[in-house]
């Protein structure tokens, strides 16, 4: 029922909180008094006076429930003042960020854990009937790799794949469409756990990553209801720096390497102002995943996650020193080639033949082959047996860090507290040929599974390849000292395990072409006794694999085509001598205050560029600024529509559109061709006054800088204030890949010692088009064919 008020005294001020003071009665006059219905009246009307007393008391119930109603909401939105105003929003959205990571990590673990105890379950349980094995060890993986699959496709096809690489196209500040979506956050999360489930060699540091930013994206849209800031940009790229270090911290349980690897691979420069931010986050979601695994009784406390006990007072011996080096430079050669194996799958899946195009049309089959061959290699009564095929990725890693010498317990009774490593003891067949062969067939795996069309990451396959080498390396070592290295007259033995944690460190370090690997092995082993050696090896494997291959995340850039901007070459001396005058796009399209609609409309028609240049005239050339592409598509639709039409004054108005239609078509028509001819409104839309604009004479180095440090997609070249030309990353790219890879100088002959009139002159007015301006008069005469010709004649992304 609706309530009305009623005219007892306590009733008649408003329903405000607080109570406002009582104003005067104000005394009524005697017709008022006689047009009130009489107590009599009013009791007949209202059914009797029980009624009214129970009127009564059901608006006292309603004031009372009115005022507390009013007073929770007061007392939440004082709260809220104080959190935002004391703590801050970024506090709140941190917070929130690693609580929503936390949970999504623990979960995703805990799901992926439990599926795989089931597979093992299902192996032990069919043991002794060969053909059963064989099927369920199979199949298990083939239905979560199948279903990952074809769910990705249909939900969100954006989640296939790592997401690291599109990260990195985003923080360069290139749209892309969907990837941070709600969709993708599921896709991806599903996905990825099935994925995990399954026993294939895949990782999920990378996906965890784009999981992560696409939560930092959901939840700055949520926080932009409290506050607007959250909305702007540059801050949207802040958070989406925040989520990727949140992904790699929560994912392993590493903070610090967690920040630093998430820097290394997604920055080419870093706001220090996120560094707290990232810290922060990380750090708090590190903690509430590893407390959500104390709580569901996985570990004792809170520890690291794959713990060793090397000794620490004497580590390792300076004499071990080249072995190490050893580890460094060869995991540089074995992780340029895994990044060349990777590179060379995807090129030939995407490579226009007919097997190729049966694959696209029947999407499963490809996961579905891949599955069949791996799990039928790792089967552990058949060839597994010889590769320690039965074990899953983290029992892997735990026992290649384990402190036993594998060389000498070999072919002897096994030790109390061996554990899981007994996999790789075999009766038949040595160590060295288990952890050979296991490095080798994973090693390929590793690179064909991570191009299967399923959310996957290469970082923990690819740490277990390192470790594996590593392990190989330090039994070899063991092997060759069998007594150990004497210092200082006492014999210290040699720790394979420690071998097997440089070499983790150093192949990840390696293939993704960073350095922070080594803190995030400090964090996972929980030990820093190998720090001297483990950062040789790193650097030098990266030393190596950088003069090699690009980093497996700038392979998959470079293969899909995204618009990522490349690193310079060190020590080139080109990129000083190479000008943007010598790079730029010289026919400009533009619009100018004189512009009439059909121009303007013609322009929108026959390009796809997101902002177009405002210049004062055609004859001037002086750049005003920049117009977005909706403005003028939505000034375009205004000045034709039905609604300004009928608001002319010169137009014959009717009742409505419908009246116009059978006998006004020729008038409209007639209208609109008149309309089209009239000078652009410039005051109608919104310009930016202040596009970014490069010299002529800016170096290519300057402008790559520039197009890093601010996240550019194009940049207008102007001389003394006159538009003469563009810069886009698509010749930016080409002039820095000339620069670079073959040494091509793309600079003409002489063009040092051009007339400098000519750069002073005005420039004669271009042609009458005016949205293909000519180059100036102030270029010098066609030159023969030169790779800057062939930019110039491209056209602007």
């Amino acid at each position: 029922e609706t309530w009305q008020p009623s005219a007892q005294p306590w009733e008649d001020t408003a329903w405000t909180w607080p109570p406002q003071p009582r104003s005067k009665r104000i005394p009524q006059s005697p017709s008022a008094r006689l047009s009130q219905p009489t107590e009599e009246q009013a009791s007949v009307q209202h059914g009797g006076r029980g009624h009214e007393t129970g009127s009564k008391s059901i608006d006292r119930r309603l004031f009372c429930e009115r005022l507390v109603c009013l007073v929770l909401s007061d007392c939440i939105a004082r709260v809220q003042r104080f959190l935002v105003t004391r703590l801050g929003e970024d506090w709140i959205f941190l917070v929130m960020l690693g609580i929503t990571m936390a949970l999504v990590s623990w979960t995703m673990d805990y799901a992926s854990a439990k599926s795989l105890q089931a597979y093992k379950w299902i192996h032990g349980e069919l043991k002794g009937n060969i053909p059963l094995q064989f099927l369920a060890w199979v199949s298990y993986p083939l239905m979560f790799i199948l279903f990952s699959s074809l769910f990705c496709h249909l939900v969100a096809p954006q989640a296939i794949g790592s997401g690291i690489p599109e990260l990195k196209t985003i923080l360069r500040g290139v749209v892309l469409k969907e990837y941070l979506t709600l969709k993708a956050f599921v896709a991806k999360v599903l996905g990825l756990t099935l994925a995990l489930g399954s026993g294939m060699p895949v990782g999920k540091e990378g996906p965890f990553v784009h999981i992560a930013s696409i939560c930092a994206a959901v939840l700055s849209r949520f926080m932009s209801f409290f506050s607007g800031v959250y909305q702007n940009p540059y801050c949207y790229t802040d958070i989406l720096t925040v989520g990727c270090a949140v992904g790699v911290g929560c994912c392993f349980g590493t903070p610090l390497g967690g920040v630093l690897f998430s820097i290394e691979v997604t920055s080419t420069y870093f706001a220090v102002r996120n560094y707290w931010r990232g810290y922060f986050a990380a750090t708090f979601s590190a903690f509430i995943f590893r407390v959500f695994s104390v709580f569901n009784k996985d570990a004792v406390t809170i520890t690291a996650l794959f713990r060793t006990n090397f000794r620490m007072d004497f580590p390792f011996d300076l004499q071990e020193l080249p072995a190490f080096a050893i580890i460094g430079i060869s995991c540089g050669f074995l992780g340029a080639f895994f990044v060349y194996l990777n590179r060379q799958v995807v090129l030939f899946m995407r490579r226009p033949n007919a097997m190729t195009r049966f694959l696209t049309r029947h999407r499963l089959i490809f996961p579905a082959v891949v599955t069949l061959v791996i799990a039928t290699l790792t089967f552990p009564p058949g060839f597994g047996q010889f590769m320690a095929g039965e074990l899953m990725p983290r029992e892997c890693i735990n026992s290649l860090f384990d402190n036993f010498t594998w060389t000498k317990i070999s072919g002897s009774p096994l030790p109390v507290g061996l554990g899981r490593s007994a996999a790789w003891l075999h009766p038949d067949v040595s160590v060295f040929i288990i952890l050979l062969l296991f490095f080798v067939m994973k090693f390929w795996m590793s690179a064909v599974a991570t191009t299967m069309p399923i959310p996957s990451g290469a970082f923990m396959p690819v740490f277990i390849l390192g470790a594996a080498f590593g392990r190989l390396v330090g039994e070899i070592m063991a092997t060759l000292f069998p007594h150990g290295i004497v210092f200082d007259g006492i014999l210290y033995r040699i720790i394979p395990g420690g071998y097997a944690v440089i070499g983790a460190a150093a192949l990840t370090g390696a293939v993704t072409h960073t350095v922070s690997t080594a803190v995030i092995c400090f964090e996972l082993t929980g030990q820093i006794s190998h720090i001297l050696p483990m950062m040789v090896a790193v650097i030098l494997a990266n030393m190596v694999a950088q003069g090699l291959q690009p980093s497996l995340y700038d392979s998959i850039i470079q293969v899909k085509k995204l618009p990522y901007l490349p690193e310079l070459g060190f020590g080139h001396m080109s990129q000083y001598n190479i000008f943007v005058e010598d790079i730029m796009v010289r026919k400009v399209k533009f619009i100018s205050s004189q512009s009439t609609y059909r121009e303007v409309k013609l322009l929108l028609d026959s390009s796809s560029l997101k902002s177009i240049p405002l210049v004062d005239s055609r004859d001037s050339m002086i750049l005003l600024g920049s117009v977005d592409r909706l403005e003028l598509l939505a000034l375009c639709d205004w000045w034709l529509s039905p609604e300004r039409r009928l608001l002319m004054r010169d137009f014959p108005r009717h009742e409505s559109d419908a009246d116009l239609a059978p006998y006004s078509l020729l008038q409209i028509t007639a209208w609109e061709e008149k309309e089209m001819d009239k000078p652009m409104e410039i005051d109608e839309i919104r310009v930016d006054p202040s596009p970014f604009q490069l010299v002529e004479r800016t170096s290519l180095h300057k402008t790559h800088t520039l197009f890093s440090l601010l996240g550019l997609s194009h940049a207008y070249v102007t001389s003394i204030g006159k538009l003469v030309g563009v810069v886009a990353l698509k010749e930016l790219q080409k002039a820095i890949e000339g620069s670079t890879r073959s040494g091509v100088r793309l600079r003409p002959p002489l063009a040092s010692f051009r007339d400098i009139s000519n750069h002073n002159s005005v420039p004669k007015p271009p042609p009458s088009s005016p949205t293909s301006p000519s180059a100036p008069a102030s270029t010098p005469p066609p030159s023969p064919p030169t790779p800057t010709a062939c930019l110039l004649e491209a056209t602007p992304s």
